[in-house]
């Protein structure tokens, strides 16, 4: 019964734990022109014109991409940042089939 309950709890720890990161994604959507949300991305997020481009490229074509990584704190906070400029964005661990 120990080893059932030292899995579970590495289980548990697993799950919680702050070490594996979080992910940003923004999500295509019928409303925002392409040249905003490469201006939203490069002002947010400091990208090169270029970079913002194909980020918003990837978003438009496979109606998704992740623009930043890091703690669940700072992508919830990237995550407010973007609807404050009217884009779909979503967070979620980096291991959950982005």
């Amino acid at each position: 019964m120990v080893k059932i309950d030292e899995k579970i709890d590495e289980a548990v720890k697993e799950i919680f734990s702050s070490d594996r990161p979080w992910i940003t994604i923004v999500w295509d959507d019928p409303v925002n022109l392409m040249s905003y949300v490469t201006y939203v991305l490069m002002e947010l997020f400091g990208f090169t014109r270029e970079k913002a481009h194909e980020l918003m490229m990837k978003v438009h074509t496979e109606g998704k991409a992740v623009v930043s990584f890091g703690s669940r704190e700072e992508m919830e906070h990237d995550v407010a940042r973007l609807h404050e400029y009217g884009l779909w964005a979503t967070l979620q661990r980096e291991d959950q089939n982005a």
